[in-house]
């Protein structure tokens, strides 16, 4: 094993874990957050603290401005890199976080993807404004339902993606993933999932969660993002779930009264997809984030895994 990598939805306690393993053997830790890469968008992201970030070293974290995007592609070549280096200095790579894509592309990079088609983008962007995203999700749905599945109804940029693919391929998204390809067991990556037992539970955590950044500023935070001329609704790092709906709120799209019943709605749905994606993924142990003593599991499991081969997995 040259790496463990920690998987869970939102509020599993993902960090916290994180955290209680570093204090026990030498890590260094690779956020796998799509929204952590941002710098300024700290409260509603649940950034690791600045004492949490004292304790050991973290990597991916405050790296591109908000008005610029970080691939999946992106984030495997820094990871590998990451990992290489941090085994150089005697220390265990920890890749820890939920964002499910990079997870995967981790694993299995998917470079036979076609680029970018600045034209068809661009059309679609056009059908977009005038009938909105969920208006191409359920033209997703008809022809890619497992990746519409995935996706929320207001995601464009994965939804123009995936209708991109169709175009660019004549095969949905879905189909290209899966042709032989789901992702199989890393021979350098052990996995470790956090999964609940009762969704209630999760639930209850998120909303307690949401509240907690109500409380410690957010609302505030995302009007000195919303008042930036360089910033705008539709970039990826405002369409992060709570973000969009705050920014919503702010453009006079939603009520305040609504923001808490929505924001811990849309993160409700992110951990269901969250969920859905681990169930696809190549998991050495699944784990319930419930449960008290999960370090002590976790130890057991490294001390396991170490120079352990592959296919006795």
């Amino acid at each position: 094993m040259r790496a463990l990598m920690i998987l869970g939805p939102t509020a599993s306690g993902k960090t916290a874990l994180a955290l209680d393993i570093a204090r026990r053997v030498p890590v260094e830790i690779i956020s796998v957050d799509s929204a952590l890469v941002y710098r300024g968008m700290d409260i509603g992201t649940a950034k690791p603290s600045a004492d949490e970030l004292a304790q050991v070293p973290h990597h991916l974290i405050d790296i591109r401005e908000l008005s610029e995007s970080y691939s999946a592609a992106e984030f495997s070549a820094d990871a590998w890199q990451l990992i290489g280096d941090i085994e150089a200095r005697g220390r265990l790579p920890l890749l820890v976080g939920g964002t499910m894509l990079y997870a995967r592309t981790l694993l299995h990079p998917m470079d036979d993807l076609p680029g970018a088609r600045p034209d068809i983008r661009a059309r679609l962007d056009a059908e977009a404004a005038e009938h909105g995203w969920p208006f191409l999700h359920a033209r997703l749905a008809e022809l890619d339902p497992p990746t519409a599945q995935r996706l929320h109804a207001t995601d464009a940029q994965r939804i123009q993606r995936a209708l991109e693919i169709i175009e660019i391929t004549g095969q949905p998204l879905s189909a290209l993933q899966q042709a032989g390809q789901k992702p199989k067991a890393h021979p350098d990556i052990r996995i470790i999932s956090l999964e609940p037992s009762e969704r209630s539970v999760l639930h209850a955590r998120i909303a307690q969660r949401f509240q907690i950044m109500l409380d410690n500023g957010f609302i505030d935070e995302v009007k000195r993002l919303h008042a930036r001329p360089d910033l705008h609704a539709e970039l990826p790092a405002m369409r992060t779930v709570g973000y969009r709906q705050v920014w919503q709120m702010l453009d006079g799209e939603r009520s305040p009264d609504t923001l808490f019943e929505a924001g811990v709605a849309a993160t409700r749905q992110l951990a269901k997809r969250q969920l859905t994606w681990l169930r696809s993924l190549p998991v050495d142990l699944r784990l319930d984030c419930l449960r008290v003593g999960l370090g002590d599991e976790v130890m057991r499991f490294i001390e396991a895994s170490r120079n352990v081969p592959v296919s006795a997995r």
